[in-house]
This record gives C-alpha cells, structure tokens and sequence, in this order.
C-alpha cells in the first residue's frame, strides 16, 4: 500500500479524531467495520427505450443492508497509485475511504468507503471523502468515479450532496451474489 499523506487530526464531536494513510496493524479493524444501513427509501432504476430513469422512492418498511464477507481475490495487474486513510478516535476506527488511480483514463476510484454506524451524520464521510479529493491532486486526476446499489439511499444521498452526479448503471452486476436483484449505480464527480 502506497500511503504518502501526513497525519493530520480534526477536532470530532466526541473527543479528537485523527485521519492518517492505513497502517498493516489496522487491517483486522479495517475487516470488522460494520458497513450495514437501514434505509427508508431505495432509487429505483426503470429502463426506457430511450436509456433509464433514477427515482428515490419509499419503502413501506425500513429495510437493513448487511454487506456479505468480500473475498480477497486480487488482481495480478498493477493498480496504479492506492491509497486507504482511517479515521480514528482514539483506538476506536471511526472509518475509512481506500482509492486508486488509473493514469489511463485520470480517474481515481472510490473502492471503498465506510464509516460506523455509531459516526454517521457527524461529518467522517465528508472528512474523508476531502483525503480521496486531495489524493486525486497529488495523481492529477481529472475525475472521482465509483459504483453504489440501488438501495443504499443514505450513501447515494450523500454523494450528491458531494457533487457527484449519475454517469452510469449495470443492472446485472450483482447477479449471482448475495446483492442479486440490485443494480449497480455508478457516479462520478469531475475534478476540473
């Protein structure tokens, strides 16, 4: 892991929060960080002749998101540029964004973004969110890109308020999987 930022800390709503590059001895708290959410609301993705329509739409009954355990299949290509920044209170993780840059296309991806439960609404997303941005100068990229289901309305949400936009979707992606059903909503935010 390539991890070049300095520490920096923010004062946090419950005691003093630092956001610094992961280190090997986060990794079991990187795994055990709870990504579940309960959402009221999911976008609802109709195909059209012409393309698709995205529209946040109510549930009847909150519904609980728990993501399944990812394997680690990693891939033989070099994956350009990667970082992961943590965000810790204390010895608590509080969250974390990991990303990586492709030089080929100027797009640096968003793998993975989570914040406890516990943290939501207090600003971490946002906080390290601003770590991806500033990690997308440093490689020079021209945009931030990354994929979300359907029915993570809370993230979704959030995004846009960051400035993403929708760029694109695959409705089959999750096919085979524990998310089958969902679709893949991809999002992008460019950077100049």
């Amino acid at each position: 892991m390539e991890t070049t930022a300095d520490d920096t800390t923010a004062d946090g709503r419950a005691g003093t929060l630092v956001y610094r590059p992961a280190r090997p001895e986060d990794d079991k708290a990187l795994t055990g960080l709870d990504g579940s959410f309960t959402t009221d609301s999911v976008f609802e993705v109709t195909m059209t002749d012409e393309g698709f329509t995205i529209r946040e739409t109510p549930l009847a009954s909150p519904l609980r998101k728990v993501f399944p355990a990812e394997d680690d299949d990693t891939d033989d290509a070099d994956p350009g540029p990667h970082r992961t920044v943590v965000a810790y209170d204390g010895d608590e993780l509080c969250g974390f964004v990991e990303a990586s840059y492709d030089a080929w296309n100027g797009r640096l991806t968003i793998l993975d973004i989570e914040v406890a439960p516990a943290r939501r609404g207090k600003g971490i997303g946002r906080s390290l969110m601003r770590h991806a941005l500033d990690f997308a100068g440093e490689c020079g990229a021209g945009h931030i890109w990354l994929e979300v289901s359907n029915i993570n309305a809370p993230a979704i949400r959030t995004y846009l308020r960051l400035g993403f936009v929708f760029c694109g979707l695959d409705t089959s992606l999750y096919d085979g999987t524990a998310s089958a059903g969902e679709q893949a909503l991809f999002m992008a935010r460019w950077l100049r």
